[in-house]
């Protein structure tokens, strides 16, 4: 792939979590051009293995590992064989993440006169489903800390650095989205708190907060068949400085300037935006 500057990651063993995901995949490819031997970790076993296939017939070196972030029994098995056929792990991307629908709301906000339950066939706040924020809270933030506890004690010994993938909603939370805010939120506390109690064993612990990135995968949600914003788009676009949608690739920079220690080696406990300036812009 192209990507925009090269830092030497030789003999490094970089681990990605949801690594067969859209934006996980492209930080696979971007790690094993410089050099990373990559083990692409997913749920979905078909799909990390052609992410590796795809990386190897490339020039580089990667594998497909099934893993589920929530069990521990299975990111053990997958540390296993990580250590097995790449080596100890010096660099752990946390992508996997996600939402429920059953997490989140219909409406921006409740009007008075609404019905509590979501007369009108929405969903309100008081009708969130328990175990599907739980499954959110889970997935971001349980599956965040698991993998951490498994993969970063290979890196107590030598040195390495921990990347979580947070969110902007962690930031400036979005209507709607409660469950999928909170958790990218904890996410970012965790990161900070991480990054204190690993720093004196030499391992750095950082986070990128990707604002609206365009992929194949949202672009029916965000664009219409005409090719223009839909409405929830339009309001994300009226409040992001730079008007247009990030693209997977320009995430790229960023997490090669946080894995590279002699580029951000004094870099660490922070939260990068990456949003082309929504965090920064009040709306007025």
């Amino acid at each position: 792939m192209d990507i925009p500057f090269r830092v030497d990651l030789s003999g490094k063993v970089a681990v990605i979590t949801g690594g067969a995901g859209v934006l996980c995949g492209v930080f696979a490819e971007a790690l094993a051009a410089c050099g990373a031997r990559v083990a692409i970790l997913d749920l979905n076993m078909e799909s990390a293995a052609e992410h590796a296939r795809k990386i190897n017939e490339a020039g580089g070196m990667a594998i497909g590992v099934y893993a589920d972030v929530l069990d521990a029994g299975s990111l053990g098995a997958a540390r296993e064989r990580v250590c097995s056929e790449l080596g100890k792990c010096n660099i752990l991307i946390n992508g996997a993440g996600g939402n429920h629908p059953k997490g989140t709301t219909t409406h921006d906000w409740l009007e008075p006169g609404d019905s509590l339950s979501g007369g009108d066939g929405g969903r309100s706040f008081f009708d969130l489903d328990r175990k599907s924020v739980e499954f959110v809270f889970g997935l971001n933030f349980i599956g965040t800390l698991l993998a951490t506890q498994e993969f970063a004690r290979d890196m107590v010994d030598h040195g390495g650095t921990v990347i979580n993938v947070s969110s902007m909603n962690a930031l400036r939370p979005l209507t709607r989205i409660p469950a999928y805010s909170a958790a990218k939120a904890a996410v970012s506390n965790f990161t900070q708190w991480l990054a204190v109690y690993l720093a004196k064993v030499n391992v750095r612990v950082n986070a990128m907060a990707p604002g609206f990135f365009l992929t194949e995968q949202n672009r029916a949600l965000l664009v219409q068949l005409d090719g223009a914003p839909t409405p929830r788009a339009g309001k994300i676009l009226g409040h992001t400085p730079m008007s247009r949608f990030g693209t997977p690739e320009e995430l790229v920079g960023t997490l090669l300037w946080l894995v590279d220690g002699r580029s951000s080696g004094f870099v660490t406990g922070t939260v990068i935006p990456v949003d082309g300036g929504f965090s920064a812009y009040s709306g007025v």
